[in-house]
């Protein structure tokens, strides 16, 4: 079989990464188009997998609409080229591909307020997969895991940190740290939001200085660090789960990597303009069940963030939390791998859902 899978984001990578290689494994043919944006080529080669670039984007909203004719162009050819059998993605990309290629396509999505993208996307795709705590209705081709994307690469059957990682950080045995990740917000979806603006970020990087180490991963890298007491996190982006997974705490006006730190019992503070009454499910249910903290007004995040700073214990609290939490939680990577098998039709995902965590959407 042939299999064509896109990563638009470095988060995409992670999500496919152990489901490629094991589609390889088993023989199949395996493509990946990805898009050059961020650390997603350098994760890509980084993790040896077997990819085509169909375009770039930089860290910014016009960058992204100049350039998204050339990328549904390149698109085109490409798919065409390799004839897919079946098509994985999360939006228009892949299901334009499927469409192209008439192939059937098997979305994973997780972030609701994407309507523009769903309705469009949701016309091609065979199957769309969302996790559990996803609150919108997409349709008759719609299922529910019990999980998040992030248990394809973060669930503990697949997921071994790297013991030596605090070594790679030039940390001390007990030397406690934090991890602080700035958006750029330049993806279509981040259009209309936002995050800390830059005095906030040098008072937050300041307060956290006060108690632990801090490490810095600025999307957009534009944050000088000549006068503030913390430290860009120069590693490779591939080792960034490793280093996440051993923090004392995440504060970020991210998405993602906010899930990446509860499923690893990191205790996490996420603020941006999305916290709210119409936030998403996924960090709703993780704040519900005392993994990450959801806040939108700055002062309330410093207290949080000094509080969890001065807080040797903490970690440990966070880490049984997160035992309890992710014990009924669906190997995203396993489930892949079966839809892949029964060419992601609706009748073959019904013959997957016993013993997989998969259910079809209210």
């Amino acid at each position: 079989m042939r299999y064509l899978f896109f990563t638009n984001t470095p988060a995409h990578v992670h999500l496919y990464k152990h489901a490629v290689r094991r589609l390889q494994a088993d023989g199949h043919e395996v493509l990946i188009l990805g898009r050059d944006y961020g650390v997603t080529v350098s994760l890509l080669e980084y993790y040896d997998l077997p990819y085509l670039v169909y375009g770039s984007c930089g860290p910014t909203k016009g960058s992204l609409l100049r350039n998204l004719p050339r990328h549904f162009a390149r698109i085109l050819r490409l798919a065409r080229e390799f004839s897919p059998n079946l098509v994985f993605g999360m939006g228009s990309y892949a299901a334009f591909a499927g469409a192209v290629s008439r192939a059937p396509v098997v979305l994973i999505l997780d972030s609701e307020p994407t309507s523009l993208d769903h309705r469009f996307s949701r016309r091609f795709a065979t199957t769309i997969l969302t996790p559990h705590a996803f609150r919108k209705d997409l349709g008759q081709k719609h299922f529910h895991f019990t999980g998040f994307k992030e248990t394809a690469y973060l669930h503990p059957d697949v997921f071994v940190p790297n013991p030596g990682i605090r070594d790679l950080l030039g940390l001390d045995t007990d030397e406690r740290f934090a991890i602080v990740r700035f958006n750029a917000f330049g993806s279509h979806h981040d259009v209309g939001h936002a995050g800390f603006s830059p005095a906030q970020r040098r008072e937050l990087l300041t307060a956290l200085a006060e108690y632990v180490t801090v490490f810095v991963s600025d999307e957009s890298e534009s944050l000088a660090f000549d006068d503030l007491p913390a430290r860009r996190f120069d590693l490779h982006p591939g080792l960034m789960h490793d280093a996440l997974a051993a923090a004392d705490l995440l504060v970020a006006d991210t998405q993602t990597m906010v899930t990446e730190a509860a499923l690893l019992g990191t205790p996490a503070i996420r603020s941006n303009s999305w916290v709210g009454a119409d936030d998403m499910g996924n960090f709703t249910d993780l704040a519900v069940h005392g993994l990450i903290y959801n806040v939108r007004e700055f002062d309330t995040v410093l207290t949080l963030a000094r509080d969890l700073a001065a807080t040797p214990d903490a970690k440990a609290e966070w880490a049984e939390k997160r035992d309890a939490y992710i014990a009924d939680k669906v190997n995203l990577t396993d489930l892949i791998v079966e839809v892949a098998a029964h060419m992601g039709a609706v009748e073959g995902i019904a013959q997957v859902e016993r013993g997989a965590g998969v259910r079809p959407a209210p």
